[in-house]
């Protein structure tokens, strides 16, 4: 079996980033330019169907009127955990968003870490299986019940 995981990430930054910042976050995806100090490759370029997670890989930055967007889901193996913290921790002090914005899930599991920001960081939050409320009728919960 392989140790992979699904990492998802959804974050909104600032239009103020400094030139070098926006540069360094297309490369990641695989969109432009050179590698930055410290990656040896891209950490989020991979494209079309998962073969682990289902579903597909996706690594996207657009700017917007009030900055830029990213949106990533990638398959992650512990070995590139050390260069996807750095990355995250960095996004983490300069995302304008605020609460879950992504998660960590082994492939098996059942239940992801969710990575929250807030205060200039992001955190992980460890749920724990037994304590998931399930529904069997419902997909999505409905609020006005």
């Amino acid at each position: 079996m392989a140790d992979i995981y699904e990492f998802q990430l959804t974050l909104d930054l600032p239009d103020s980033l400094p030139e070098q910042d926006p540069a360094l976050l297309r490369w990641h995806p695989g969109e432009e330019g050179g590698r930055p100090d410290g990656y040896e490759h891209p950490l989020w370029d991979a494209r079309g169907p998962a073969r682990w997670i289902g579903g597909v890989l996706v690594g996207e930055l657009r700017s917007g009127a009030w900055g830029w967007a990213l949106t990533v889901r990638q398959e992650a193996h512990p070995d590139g955990f050390d260069d996807l913290r750095v990355l995250v921790r960095w996004l983490g002090a300069r995302t304008t968003s605020t609460g879950a914005v992504g998660y960590l899930r082994f492939h098996e599991g059942h239940v992801p870490d969710v990575l929250v920001a807030q205060a200039g960081s992001v955190r992980c939050v460890t749920l724990r299986e037994e304590r998931v409320t399930e529904s069997e009728a419902e997909v999505l919960p409905d609020p006005y019940a």
